[in-house]
């Protein structure tokens, strides 16, 4: 098996983009668009499964020269326990939003996600994920993100309606100054170092001055801060996600922000290990939670609550890298997969809510225990999960982390262990008021109701529209997504055995011998 993993390698991103062609030749035809993408998935998904074990029970990562083209002139894709972990779990929700907007598109005569469209960029959508995840040098990541960006562009703007385009334009201007900046601090380290291969990078950054690698540090920090929402540039992020159609708005919750974060992890230990930036990282991480709970709390609107939840748990990776330690890595890494998980699985449940009631606005929806239970169980069970509580994945990456913050032990470790704490406990007041005002609440009084939403200036949920049927794949996707959140508890210690080894991986950079070595 090891010896054909790296033949595997390229097949992750080259996959895709094959799916995406066929797809886009088979524009009128609907079921072999699903099936291609079907396929496809299920392939990627269960290559990286392959690569995943392979690395784990070789100690080792597999390294690929695209064309045996020799470092560093050559694009080199790196699969290690990080990359490949991610690309598992990309894959799998992926495949599961796809199974959800097949069924929604069925029903709704692809209305809001028009099919011919959909599905190519959904594919050229996870060849970008994909091949962000297992770049080994900066500027293969760069088009990693551009790859991404370019398809999002399309999927947050389907079904061309007014409020789609106007919150588009925002989203395509934060992503280009992104973009620029990376770009920019590409062209700078290049320029300094002569490479831009992240290995040769991480042995020749030492020979830089301190100030010049700090403007470089900052530059990069800054550009993927933007793609991960971290507080204050994730402004963009609560108006851009809940006016796109569920199924897009569920996938770009879950994994667009986490491959910001996965890059900043990528280059805050391998590139600037020793010029750390750890104490402005804790105060961005408090302030990124708090401030982002806070939002979720004021808010009426059950995509726009998730959408300040996602920011706000963004502080808790950023904490957890802050702290520089294996097992506070580790304890980041695990965060990280519960996060992507969960946040896309409660947006796939409200979109259920959405078609079941015609709205999201917890002012408007009520009733829902009695008239759709089996939404309220597939909303709550992720619900409880995100807010921490016991013995759920969400409590057991928090404790991690607040456990390797309390072996630091310095005064703003405390401060950002009791910001945590706020923060999980405001998370489930605000996902407990949503779920008592929208499932528990009877039947009241129209004006009272209608008084309410006045105070608040108007509907909250925005324009509501009728309720629609729920077919059977889409509950079976996202039941399928609630018991992989459940599997994130049950096989806890396996998967955070893994995310400690990754841990301690990262801290101990590859030399370029070493990659030289691994190179296939």
């Amino acid at each position: 098996m090891s010896q054909i993993a790296p033949a595997l390698v390229p097949l992750l991103v080259t996959l895709p983009l094959l799916g995406a062609a066929i797809a886009l030749i088979a524009g009128r035809h609907r079921r072999t668009q699903v099936v291609v993408s079907v396929v496809t998935l299920t392939a990627v998904l269960a290559i990286s499964a392959i690569l995943l074990v392979v690395v784990d029970a070789g100690d080792q990562p597999i390294a690929v020269s695209v064309g045996g083209w020799p470092i560093p002139f050559g694009i080199v894709l790196y699969v290690d326990r990080l990359s490949a972990l991610l690309v598992v779990v990309s894959s799998i929700v992926l495949l599961a939003v796809l199974l959800f907007s097949v069924g929604q598109g069925a029903e709704d005569g692809d209305d809001d996600t028009p099919v011919s469209i959909f599905h190519p960029s959904y594919l050229i959508l996870a060849a970008g994920i994909f091949n962000a995840f297992i770049a080994g040098d900066l500027f293969n990541l760069y088009v990693g993100f551009e790859i991404l960006l370019v398809a999002s562009y399309v999927l947050i703007t389907l079904g061309s309606t007014e409020s789609r385009i106007r919150t588009g334009v925002v989203y395509i201007v934060v992503s280009l100054v992104s973009s620029i900046l990376f770009l920019a601090a590409i062209a700078m380290i290049y320029a300094a170092l002569g490479t831009v291969n992240m290995v040769q990078i991480s042995e020749r950054m030492s020979e830089l001055p301190q100030d010049t690698q700090l403007v470089l540090h900052l530059t990069l920090l800054l550009a993927f801060s933007i793609k991960a929402a971290v507080f204050p540039l994730s402004f963009w992020l609560p108006d851009s996600y809940p006016t796109a159609p569920a199924p897009v708005t569920a996938v770009f919750a879950g994994l667009l922000t986490k491959v910001g974060v996965y890059a900043i992890i990528r280059t805050e230990t391998e590139l600037f290990l020793d010029n750390d930036v750890n104490q402005l990282l804790m105060w961005v991480a408090l302030a990124t939670m708090i401030v982002g709970v806070l939002g979720a709390v004021a808010q009426a609107e059950l995509k726009r609550i998730l959408s300040f939840t996602l920011v706000s748990h963004i502080g808790y990776m950023i904490f957890g890298l802050a702290i520089a330690t294996p097992a506070a890595i580790g304890a980041t890494i695990y965060y990280m997969v519960h996060h992507i998980v969960v946040q896309t699985t409660l947006f796939l449940a409200v979109g259920l809510v959405e078609r079941r009631a015609g709205s999201t606005s917890i002012l408007r929806v009520k009733g829902l225990m009695k008239a759709a239970p089996v939404i309220a169980v597939l909303y709550f069970i992720p619900a409880i999960n995100l807010g921490g509580l016991p013995p759920f994945s969400g409590f057991i990456g928090k404790f991690a982390l607040f456990e390797a913050a309390a072996e630091v032990g310095t005064p703003i470790m405390m401060v950002l262990m009791v910001g945590g704490i706020v923060t999980s406990l405001l998370t489930l007041y605000a996902l407990m008021r949503a779920w008592n005002l929208a499932f528990w609440r009877e039947e009241d009084d129209s004006a009272e109701t209608e008084a309410r939403i006045s105070y608040l200036g108007g509907s909250p949920g925005g324009v509501d529209t009728e309720r629609r049927v729920i077919p059977k794949i889409m509950t079976a996707s996202t039941a399928g997504m609630v018991a992989i959140t459940v599997a994130l508890t049950i096989f806890a210690g396996p998967l955070y055995d893994v995310c400690i080894r990754i841990g301690d991986a990262l801290l101990q950079p590859v030399t370029l011998t070493q990659l030289e070595e691994d190179v296939q």
